[in-house]
């Protein structure tokens, strides 16, 4: 069966008695499973499901669930799921064009990609097409929670198979999906029926555009593109070429000024100096080359030396016009190219592993207003300046900043808020939602210290089977968390054991730890610090940055990772973007160890003994 399809708009789909959806950038896939098996088929007829064998061991390990609706069949998008409005493009053509079974095997295990179903064109056998597309998407809805599959898209999520919401105002998504870097929106008519390998325009597909003025370098006669650059330092750097948008005496005029203008022509190319720039708009930045460009316009204002690499990294993400980034090329570190506009798309891409562990929790930063050249200053109360979508909460007369979403995460980058420093527990937590263990030796030169605690607690951890999870302080130390269940344990309860894992490691090792909370009587002895896991104090969130001389971060580690070669500074603001693409994030289970998380026999001990 081949897919309906939608039509491109490049006017924003306002219009009544629609819906909308996430547009995913992926392999449009549909679903089958009946009595001759499971398969995965891409619109083009093609099977996926050697390249995608996650997919199918998921549907089979859930068969039970899947059994009274069979037989079905479902549309939707194979996806790298980055966050719940983008998928990671490039990823999933990677995976699309491995042979090796072991590697396939590999990155189905570490980086499984999911199915985001859209529409149920059969169920129990029993053809849907004869449907409203609303009426269908009910059905979904229906199945979806039939199965006890959650209802919302995330990369944290376990199922494989996700749910593609639809929205009744496409502001309400758009937002969403130009604050996440998202592909775009799908508009669905809510009476349109399907239309089996149609492309209709009662489905309309409107992509996020993002511009970037570069300049004409050469002309191909041979197919009509017009290949185009931008200075990257003394040198041109050719980022693509383009070919649609001209009108037609747009393009004609562009020709016969190129042959007016030429430096030199072969049997191919017509060549030119940088003089004539343009505004092309496009989806993204794929393999050094745009993908999708369309001309926009010309630029006679600009002059070419204008039109740069750095200019065209930081266009490359849109916002939403209510969020403004000042001063985004203002300089943060002195021994670090790291400039304010690079910092807030770290926060945006990393913002999928970030926001789980602040949303909800009473906030406190540091801000850097003139970055490592100025002084720092602490930060609780929300400014009277804060924008109306910064969600606050009052304890203790102060009004905290609750950073719940990505819009708020962006504003706190632009007041270059560097450091994000949260409590043990949520505001609607009544006790700790995770103990920690704050590894902090007398210096970063000894942090072969942190590492020896790290690794006599991991044994401990082990032998009780409770599962524990580590990152670095992103300064000069080591943080160890276990995840509890909310509601459950009072702080009394986990000072039973941070008191008993801190005597444990004096008692193994006690020239190289210490209580001593005195630090001239600590030696160069690591401080184990079990009080400081209590009621209102904090600690330095996952993958916020540090302000210290060499941009670490607080980076989510795999325990392999732990040993003697470990050092703190091999994880800076760049090197962590490489490291979560290419290793994924060591944290993705910790919300669900948490309801499984056997902490009750072994406080249960810690109480008889006591």
């Amino acid at each position: 069966m081949k897919p309906m399809l939608p039509t491109l708009t490049f006017a924003p789909p306002l219009k009544a008695d629609w819906l909308y959806e996430v547009k995913y950038d992926g392999f449009r896939a549909i679903l089958g499973w009946d009595k001759k098996g499971i398969e995965l088929t891409s619109r083009n007829g093609k099977t996926l499901m050697p390249q995608f064998p996650e997919i199918k061991q998921f549907l089979i390990n859930h068969e039970k669930q899947f059994k009274p609706f069979l037989p079905l069949l479902l549309d939707g998008e194979l996806v790298s799921l980055n966050n719940p409005y983008k998928a990671d493009f490039a990823a999933i053509q990677v995976r699309g064009r491995l042979k090796a079974e072991k590697k396939i095997s590999e990155q189905a295990s570490h980086f499984p990609c999911r199915l985001m179903v859209f529409d149920v064109l059969m169920l129990k056998g029993k053809s849907l097409i004869g449907m409203t597309f609303q009426e269908r998407k009910q059905e979904l809805i229906k199945l979806f929670q039939q199965l006890g599959f959650m209802m919302e898209a995330s990369p944290y999520n376990q199922d494989l198979l996700q749910l593609v919401k639809t929205y009744e105002k496409f502001d309400e998504l758009w937002e969403q999906i130009v604050l996440s870097d998202g592909e775009g929106i799908v508009a669905k008519q809510k009476n349109s029926l399907w239309q089996e390998g149609k492309r209709s325009e009662q489905w309309l597909k409107y992509k996020n555009w993002k511009f970037v003025s570069c300049f004409v370098t050469s002309y191909d006669k041979t197919n009509g593109y017009f290949f185009v650059g931008v200075y990257n330092g003394n040198k041109i750097q050719g980022i693509g070429q383009v070919l649609f948008g001209f009108k037609p005496d747009e393009k004609q005029a562009l020709q016969q000024t190129l042959k007016q203008n030429k430096v030199s022509e072969d049997a191919q190319f017509i060549y030119v100096n940088p003089a004539i720039c343009l505004e092309v708009k496009y989806l993204e930045l794929y393999d050094e080359q745009l993908r999708e460009p369309h001309f926009d316009r010309f630029r006679f204002d600009l002059e070419p030396i204008e039109c740069t690499f750095e200019r065209f990294m930081f266009q490359q993400k849109n916002l939403p016009p209510d969020l403004e980034i000042t001063h985004p090329d203002k300089q943060l570190w002195k021994n670090h190219d790291i400039q304010k506009a690079d910092y807030i798309l770290y926060l945006r891409e990393l913002s999928p592993y970030m926001l789980p562990f602040l949303t909800n929790r009473l906030l406190t930063v540091i801000r850097f207003p003139h970055g490592m050249f100025g002084e720092p200053f602490y930060q609780k109360n929300c400014p009277d300046y804060a924008p109306s979508f910064v969600q606050t909460f009052k304890s203790e007369e102060i009004d905290y900043i609750l950073c719940n979403n990505l819009k708020t995460l962006i504003w706190l980058g632009n007041q270059l808020a560097i450091e994000f420093h949260i409590p043990f527990q949520t505001i609607n937590s009544k006790g700790p939602s995770e103990i920690v263990f704050d590894l902090d030796p007398p210096s970063i030169e000894n942090f072969h210290l942190a590492v020896k605690a790290a690794l006599l607690i991991k044994e401990v951890l082990d032998q009780l089977h409770l599962i524990g999870f580590i990152k670095t302080s992103g300064n000069k130390g080591l943080q160890i968390y276990l995840p509890l269940p909310e509601n459950v344990y009072t702080y009394d309860d986990t000072r039973l054991f941070t008191s008993f894992i801190a005597e444990y490691l004096i008692t193994r090792d006690p020239d190289s730890f210490t209580i001593e909370r005195m630090k001239k009587n600590r030696g160069n002895r690591l401080y184990v610090d079990y009080i400081q896991h209590g009621e209102g104090k904090t600690i330095v969130a996952p993958y916020s940055l540090r302000g210290n001389d060499y941009a670490g971060v607080a980076t989510p580690l795999f325990w392999k990772e732990v040993d003697e070669k470990l050092r703190p500074e091999f994880f800076t603001m760049q090197t962590v973007l490489t490291r979560v693409k290419s290793q994924g994030d060591p944290f993705k289970n910790y919300f669900q160890t948490k309801e499984i998380q056997p902490f009750a026999p072994v406080l249960e001990f810690l109480k008889q003994k006591k």
